[in-house]
């Protein structure tokens, strides 16, 4: 279980407070999250709870107002090696925008962070880079002392629109993926929602994905968990070709979005086209849980900076270097859905001991 913070910024009205102990408890956090316009599933206090167990320490630091609500708040994770950690906060912080209470938050963290001995401190804002606040907060971050640098989580990604009718939906994917969902429904790849009990499957066709593709993946306790701690906002769906597994998605949705988070497929999977009918399937069921866009969760940065070049030659060398991207098959299969490439905010870092930051950075 992650351990609340014991350094919580207290605004009380227009009085502003000492730092004081104890943090929101885990509901009240999760309906400022879930009620934050950049509320995310990665600054839920069960995503603190699963990082905790794979080496992490996670703290929730706010300010409250008079009525001991949030104003503002973070979720923030802490790894230490050495003597020595860095903090980083997922697709955050939640700011107010009110200057007085988010200096208060950064205060908050840094103090936090310190007390951890933290080489730096890391935030990813989770807003577009084309939202109409993105450039605000983006001045004032640097006004504050920090440093954009690259995200951890995927800073570009395709963003599907569920807000349409499903028919709607299904017309905006691409007219090949249209013929690969049909053709795996024809060719008799059965998608069904599985429970506890299937995770062990999953796990094996994620160790296979791994090894084929060449990436690491997470302990199957770790999976486990994930799905647990977010029932009934994580779904496993597992797509099956004559009675046994052939591919799985574990997805997850939090107050406005589904998110695309682990997938696998053996080689059958591969052939019957049942990762385009699980897509489809976990877009459904993102819909049906009142999200409003599903995010497929990272293509090519390269991608991302095109979809706002300045001119067609600045576009068309993006485009190129992307196609050197290890992600560049991914975004093949991503883009036919029909969504729109969206990009975030780089991330933003304050560094707390600078002799060591270079080398921190490397280790990230």
């Amino acid at each position: 279980m992650s351990q609340p913070t014991t350094g919580t910024v207290l605004v009380r009205g227009e009085r502003i407070g000492a730092l004081a102990p104890g943090a929101p408890d885990a509901t009240t956090w999760d309906a400022f999250v879930e009620a934050h316009p950049q509320g995310s599933l990665l600054q839920y206090s069960a995503w603190g709870e699963l990082k905790a167990g794979s080496g992490w320490r996670a703290r929730r630091i706010a300010v409250l107002g008079a009525d001991g609500t949030p104003l503002a708040g973070a979720l923030l994770l802490i790894r230490a090696r050495y003597g020595l950690s860095v903090a980083y906060t997922p697709r955050g912080p939640l700011f107010s925008g009110d200057p007085m209470v988010d200096r208060l938050l950064l205060a908050g963290l840094e103090r936090e962070a310190r007390r951890a001995r933290a080489v730096l401190l890391r935030f990813e804002p989770n807003l577009l880079e084309d939202n109409p606040a993105a450039d605000a907060l983006h001045t004032w971050l640097l006004l504050q002392g920090l440093q954009p640098v690259q995200t951890i989580q995927p800073r570009s990604s395709i963003h599907v629109d569920l807000r349409q009718p499903e028919e709607r939906l299904l017309a905006a994917c691409s007219k090949g993926h249209r013929a690969d969902i049909r053709r795996a429904e024809r060719n008799g790849v059965v998608v069904r929602q599985g429970d506890v009990t299937d995770l062990p499957v999953f796990f094996v066709l994620m160790q296979g994905t791994g090894k084929r593709a060449r990436f690491g993946v997470h302990n199957e306790a770790y999976y486990r968990a994930a799905w647990r701690l977010f029932q009934t906002r994580s779904c496993l769906l597992l797509a099956e070709v004559d009675g046994r597994a052939a591919a799985a998605h574990l997805i997850f949705a939090d107050a406005r979005a589904g998110l695309y988070l682990y997938s696998a497929a053996n080689e059958v999977g591969l052939r019957s086209g049942a990762n385009h009918l699980l897509t489809w399937h976990a877009m459904r069921w993102a819909r049906a849980q009142g999200c409003t866009r599903y995010d497929l969760w990272g293509i090519p940065d390269a991608l991302g900076r095109a979809a706002t070049a300045p001119d067609a030659e600045a576009r068309a060398a993006l485009e190129s270097a992307a196609q050197h991207d290890p992600l560049i098959g991914v975004y093949r299969f991503k883009k036919g859905f029909g969504g729109q490439i969206v990009r975030y905010l780089p991330a933003y870092d304050r560094v707390l001991l600078a002799p060591l930051y270079r080398l921190a950075l490397r280790r990230i």
